[in-house]
């Protein structure tokens, strides 16, 4: 009794062969996929910074117009002219050393990476008590004779 052959028993090196071949593929469609979203999420990042940065630059630009506005309102109130720019002026200073006191006071909380800093020292220990392996030399392996020998 033989086997009735339609095409579908392969031989073992066929099969490998189909499945590297299949694996390698599905391999370069992921790779292909990973660059498609993040050539997408770059630009969208891109586009992202560009219009935070434009956000910046018009409040940056807002701020002495908003300055002058308050500082004619407070005139508008009743009080001079140069008194109203100084108190806009002193609101600024006082506004400045608050964020400069919150900011110090977050310096102070920051801590050096004592779990990194350790084992690192610990990698170095032991890579200093660590020795190479010697190497063979040529005799010693027939393997690397023969690669290393030429044949010119």
């Amino acid at each position: 009794m033989s086997a009735v052959h339609d095409g579908t028993d392969r031989s073992l090196g066929q099969l490998v062969a189909t499945a590297t071949a299949e694996m390698s593929a599905l391999v370069h469609d992921e790779i292909a996929l990973a660059k498609a979203e993040f050539r997408q999420d770059a630009k969208r990042a891109g586009i992202g910074s560009a219009a935070f940065m434009v956000a910046g630059a018009l409040a940056l630009f807002a701020l002495p117009v908003l300055s002058f506005a308050a500082a004619y309102g407070i005139h508008n109130l009743g009080l001079g002219l140069a008194w109203s720019f100084l108190i806009v002026g002193g609101a600024f200073l006082v506004l400045a050393g608050l964020l400069a006191l919150i900011a110090m006071a977050k310096m102070k909380k920051i801590k050096k990476p004592e779990k990194s800093i350790n084992s690192a020292k610990e990698t170095a220990a032991v890579l200093q008590k660590a020795k190479p392996h010697p190497r063979l030399t040529p005799v010693e392996h027939p393997v690397l004779e023969s690669v290393t020998r030429s044949s010119v």
